[in-house]
């Protein structure tokens, strides 16, 4: 069996033009005051691997253009929307109003286990991660419709934000096309 490394241009994959045009995933990332900028690059180039709306950085999290966003992002910051909104809460306001059902990937009293989620097919979702020590703020998750968290089975209590994001639009992703 031949297992031979494709080249780029065999991937096929869009073009940023492309990408712009493409019908879009109806996920919204929001960045609950992020500091690291290798995770909002790493973000950056997740959402555009599962073609997310857009992504709305809030509170202190870092804006493109930098470099530590670019050498994580590379380039997804080209394609992918994204908006600087003052906070998490504003920016969850304001996707509400818009009709998204609003997520917060938070372990809490009467959270709902990741693999017992499902979306539903005609429904847009605005996923907020947060503070990688504080996690999503508490005023985002009061208002929030539901909390959703990632079962783990080790030592530790959290994942790092970029392999939360890759793992919950991965799911999403595939459960919305299966509908």
């Amino acid at each position: 069996m031949s297992r031979r490394k494709l080249s780029l241009d065999e991937l096929g994959r869009k073009t940023v033009k492309g990408f712009k045009s493409a019908e879009k995933t109806p996920v919204i990332i929001v960045l609950d005051n992020v500091r690291s900028l290798n995770n909002i690059g790493s973000v950056f180039r997740t959402a555009d691997a599962f073609i997310a709306e857009a992504i709305y950085l809030c509170g202190f999290t870092a804006t493109p253009p930098h470099r530590d966003i670019h050498k994580t992002a590379l380039g997804a910051t080209e394609s992918v929307e994204w908006e600087h909104v003052p906070s998490a809460k504003e920016a969850v306001e304001r996707l509400r109003k818009r009709n998204y059902q609003i997520i917060a990937l938070e372990q809490t009293e009467g959270s709902i286990s990741l693999d017992r989620f499902f979306p539903a097919k005609d429904t847009g979702y605005a996923l907020v991660f947060g503070n990688e020590v504080k996690g999503v703020s508490q005023e985002v998750i009061d208002i929030s419709d539901l909390c959703v968290e990632i079962p783990q089975f080790g030592t530790k209590h959290s994942f790092n934000i970029a392999v939360s994001a890759g793992i919950v639009l991965w799911d999403l992703y595939t459960k919305r096309a299966a509908l």
